[in-house]
């Protein structure tokens, strides 16, 4: 697919300098560096410059909030030759804790005390399709190692506590020497047409009118393409035939990457899983005009920025290939 980077985090090239990242002389040095740029996380939420959320807000590595984490900053590599880090600031709790968010998307901001204005704390499914991809990348790798942090702090081998070492992209082993790498879980997201045809569901407890395509995780032992049948054929009752790769978007919620890809129904008879899918239905190009424009009774628009509304807009417009 000649447009497979241009989906939302990824395709900025980020110079991750990974050669760096055991060299803490070098890492000390990028630290003071005064071009050096930290961005901070709270639970998971990267700062962002208000009003229109549409870039990332970076802070100098002297900030009273991040001067004294350097220990546990992660190095996310470099920008135009200056150096880019990551900082969780997740152990601040606010004077208003934020109400129970929405189980699907979290629309609370939140502004530290010590911050300049303009500075707040958003979902980043919120605000991915207005970021640069420059930005994009970024905040996705950093949600991503952090919230890995913030989930692996014991050995998988002894139980014992780990460290953050590799300037954040290891932890190491005290008791038993074992190293551990941030991970990544294979994801598939289908495109199954029949004819003119695309087959869309949802799963129970989205909200109303959302229909996407179908996914699943790929298990050990599979190839995509087996996955891509695999899981047409549990949550929907039908079989593919033909499979194809298209694209893929690293997807930080929490830390999976998702492999688009397209396939070729071999009848269009739907049986549901109910535990996977409450609804599933094939929706022709004309309809999905109507989608994209709004104006659809009962399916709304696929959310910006995630790599399945890339696909089914690519589709659409006849450029998959």
């Amino acid at each position: 697919m000649k447009l497979a980077e241009t989906v939302t985090f990824g395709g900025a090239g980020l110079e991750r300098a990974a050669h760096l990242r055991s060299d803490s002389d070098a890492l000390a040095r990028m630290w003071g560096d005064p071009s050096a740029r930290v961005l901070l996380l709270w639970r998971g939420k990267p700062l962002l410059r208000a009003p229109d959320l549409d870039r990332l807000d970076w802070l100098p590595a002297s900030h009273t909030l991040i001067h004294h984490r350097q220990a546990a900053a992660i190095f996310l590599g470099l920008v135009d030759g200056a150096p880019r880090f990551a900082c969780d600031l997740s152990d601040w709790v606010p004077e208003a804790p934020p109400e129970q968010p929405d189980s699907f998307l979290d629309a609370s901001e939140q502004v530290h005390p010590d911050l300049a204005p303009g500075g707040v704390f958003a979902e980043l499914r919120r605000v991915m399709a207005r970021l640069s991809p420059a930005d994009a990348e970024l905040a996705a790798t950093a949600k991503a190692v952090i919230g890995w942090h913030q989930t692996h702090g014991f050995c998988a081998r002894c139980g014992a506590a780990t460290q953050p070492v590799m300037a954040g992209w290891q932890r190491g082993c005290p008791q038993c020497q074992g190293q551990h790498f941030p991970r990544t879980d294979p994801v598939v997201i289908m495109l199954i047409t029949h004819g003119n045809s695309v087959l869309l569901g949802r799963s129970p407890g989205w909200p109303e009118g959302m229909y996407s395509l179908l996914a699943g995780f790929v298990e050990p032992g599979e190839t995509l393409e087996a996955a891509v049948r695999r899981e047409v054929h549990e949550e929907a009752g039908i079989r593919v035939g033909q499979v194809g790769y298209l694209a893929s978007q690293p997807w930080p919620f929490p830390a999976s990457l998702m492999f688009g890809a397209w396939g070729v129904a071999l009848g269009r008879e739907i049986t549901l899983d109910p535990v996977e899918l409450e609804d599933a239905l094939w929706v022709s190009r004309e309809e999905m005009l109507s989608i994209f424009a709004g104006e659809h009774t009962r399916i709304k628009p696929a959310r910006q920025g995630a790599i399945a509304q890339f696909l089914m807009q690519h589709w659409l417009a006849d450029r998959l290939d």
